[in-house]
């Protein structure tokens, strides 16, 4: 999945959790369901940077889309 946004990176980090499951918060994917650093069951970038170069290596430029919807006007602060 390629998500996008302000803080995107920083956002979806906190809801997979730290890297090490033993120190992640209840609630966060690796909090709840992983056991140990080497078997996690999500990756995240850990930067924009980053982000930019794994999307190259997981999707191909056709399979990301760009779209907006009509309610994001109501919903998202500018």
């Amino acid at each position: 999945m390629v998500l996008e946004g302000e803080n995107a990176v920083q956002l979806v980090r906190a809801t997979m959790g730290n890297t090490n499951p033993t120190e992640s918060a209840p609630g966060s994917i690796r909090g709840d369901y992983g056991m140990t650093i080497g078997m996690n069951l999500v990756h995240g970038s850990d930067s924009d940077e980053s982000a930019e170069r794994e999307i190259g290596l997981f999707f191909s430029e056709d399979e990301v889309l760009t779209y907006e919807r009509c309610i994001d006007s109501w919903v998202i602060e500018s």
